[in-house]
């Protein structure tokens, strides 16, 4: 059984490429679901898949985050991660897909929910906006503010993974693009622009290019209502699999489940560095043994301490 991969709004989940991909779960907002409702919901999940992977924007309102973080603690479980991610709208819905085509490999949860981090560096997210007078999620300049309110203009903005801002048709305006094989793909809110397409798409030599309906969010994240999104991503599951595999394997020193790059996905708990390793000098008390057996690490739990149900170092994410 695949792991289950959630998310907060419906239009996160784009079409499968294959009949393998499974689809995500949906877990509404609180005005949507009461909260047995939303407690019930996650414990089939978990009983059915074992683990649930839950992707949210951080841009998601404050209550809604709330609820997810509610939930896990009324179930007291340490089998739901809650991955939260800077990418904008369609960007987190490409990374669902891949997130999803990835749930029936032979991947474990940890390993699983700490990819989420490494995929989207590779997930090429940005917009055409027809104004940056109300964009604060890339730097704009005082420049491409004013001409934000001349007739006609138009902005390539790029928020992953090295956020860029161009004036779109200048001589000189390029998006930094991959360095590998992509596909692109394009929703489009109240723009007829063809840039993305004419332009960017074969500048960035994508193959294929795919249109997806726009996600609600997506004004709001862009401050703008006329603009044509677009992510260009990895579309091979295969390739997904092996960039994932090929990262050394930690286990993680508070849950101890397994995990890739520097932080457990479940429990947020950071790998130990170098220094965290070295032995702490303790004073040995009038008539202790040097010998003795060593205290347990401030944050951490000894075989006879463990943890509360529920708990998290460092408080909740």
């Amino acid at each position: 059984m695949p792991t289950a991969i959630a998310v907060t709004s419906a239009d996160l989940v784009l079409p499968p490429t294959d009949h393998q991909t499974p689809t995500a779960a949906l877990l509404p907002p609180p005005d949507a679901q009461p909260l047995d409702a939303a407690v019930a919901d996650a414990q089939v999940l978990i009983e059915q898949h074992g683990h649930l992977l839950v992707l949210y924007p951080a841009s998601l309102p404050a209550a809604h985050q709330r609820r997810l973080h509610t939930v896990r603690a009324v179930l007291e479980t340490d089998r739901i991660a809650l991955l939260k991610t800077d990418l904008p709208p369609l960007g987190l819905a490409v990374l669902v897909r891949q997130m999803r085509q990835l749930s029936y490999r032979d991947l474990s949860p940890g390993v699983l929910a700490s990819a989420a981090r490494l995929l989207s560096h590779y997930v090429y997210a940005g917009a055409l906006l027809h104004s940056v007078a109300r964009l604060d999620r890339v730097p704009v300049d005082l420049g491409s503010h004013a001409r934000s309110w001349m007739p006609g203009s138009q902005f390539a903005v790029l928020a992953n993974p090295t956020p860029t801002l161009v004036k779109a048709g200048a001589p000189d305006a390029a998006l930094p693009g991959p360095e590998f094989a992509t596909a692109l793909v394009v929703a489009r809110g109240q723009s007829t622009a063809t840039w993305v397409t004419d332009a960017l798409a074969p500048a960035w030599r994508v193959q294929p290019v795919a249109e997806a309906p726009l996600p609600d969010a997506s004004a709001r994240w862009w401050g703008t209502a006329k603009l044509v999104e677009f992510a260009a991503y990895l579309p091979d599951p295969s390739v997904l699999y092996r960039l994932v595999a090929s990262v050394r394997r930690e286990t993680c020193s508070w849950c101890g489940g397994d995990l890739i790059g520097d932080r457990c996905g479940f429990c947020a708990a950071p790998v130990p560095t170098p220094e965290d390793a070295r032995p702490a000098v303790l004073a040995a008390a009038p008539g202790a043994h040097a010998d003795g057996p060593a205290l347990p690490a401030p944050g951490r739990t000894g075989p006879r301490h463990r943890a509360l149900p529920g708990a998290r170092p460092g408080g909740p994410r």
